[in-house]
């Protein structure tokens, strides 16, 4: 089985400008993924995809590999994640880069660990499925409901909300944090998301960094 690990980084970010090499304890962001990636054991490729060249820098720093800056158009705000998987897809083809299995691992989750990895991609093999990694939610949708422009409640949940919390059934989040699929299967129509088995990771570890409080938040459990 050959498989990749895939790190989209693209250098564009409005609320921490250069986010996936920011600084988190002694290390930039992005180097906790490719950590992990190769602590797993599973990868014949740990590959970065950015369109910056200090990313791909840092990235090649810590053992990653970056063939190539992803095109522009596709490490734009509104650019969507698979449409620049399958340009590198084509690309990496191209260049006679083949492989089984594509696992995607966003580095704005750094306590994402090696062991998630391993799990999520046997998960992937036994079910011969997409799998997508998910944690627990902390506020339950049992409690939550929709308002119109009259006041009236829906619902969430099409069921009863009088029961005690230990009663209520788990619910989770999808959590960004890792993506497996097998390469046939990427194409523009498919959503990574609706991948249809999850990895459960605990909450956390499942922290994803996008703001500056979750970069603090990311720091102080560090100690720095």
């Amino acid at each position: 089985m050959k498989r990749i690990a895939y790190i989209p980084a693209r250098g564009g970010s409005k609320g921490i400008p250069m986010k996936n090499i920011a600084e988190l304890g002694e290390f930039p962001l992005i180097a906790f993924t490719i950590i992990a990636a190769q602590k797993s054991g599973l990868f014949d490729r740990i590959m970065v995809s950015t369109d910056s060249e200090e990313i791909a820098a840092v990235a090649r720093q810590y053992g990653a590999w970056v063939p190539f800056l992803r095109y522009a158009e596709f490490a734009q705000d509104t650019s969507k994640t698979i449409d620049a998987v399958v340009s590198d897809k084509s690309r990496l083809e191209a260049m006679g880069e083949k492989f089984d299995e594509f696992v995607l691992l966003q580095c704005t989750s750094p306590f994402r660990t090696a062991v998630d990895i391993q799990g999520a991609v046997a998960l992937a093999e036994k079910a011969k499925a997409g799998v997508v990694s998910i944690s627990p939610v902390e506020e339950h949708p049992i409690l939550m409901r929709t308002a119109d422009a009259d006041g009236k409640l829906t619902n969430v949940l099409s069921c009863s909300s009088t029961c005690r919390r230990q009663d209520m059934p788990p619910y989770y989040r999808v959590n960004g944090a890792i993506y497996v699929n097998f390469w046939d299967e990427l194409s523009p129509t498919l959503s990574l998301n609706d991948n249809p088995y999850g990895y459960i990771m605990s909450r956390s570890d499942s922290l994803d960094i996008d703001t500056k409080a979750d970069l603090a938040a990311a720091r102080s459990r560090l100690g720095n």
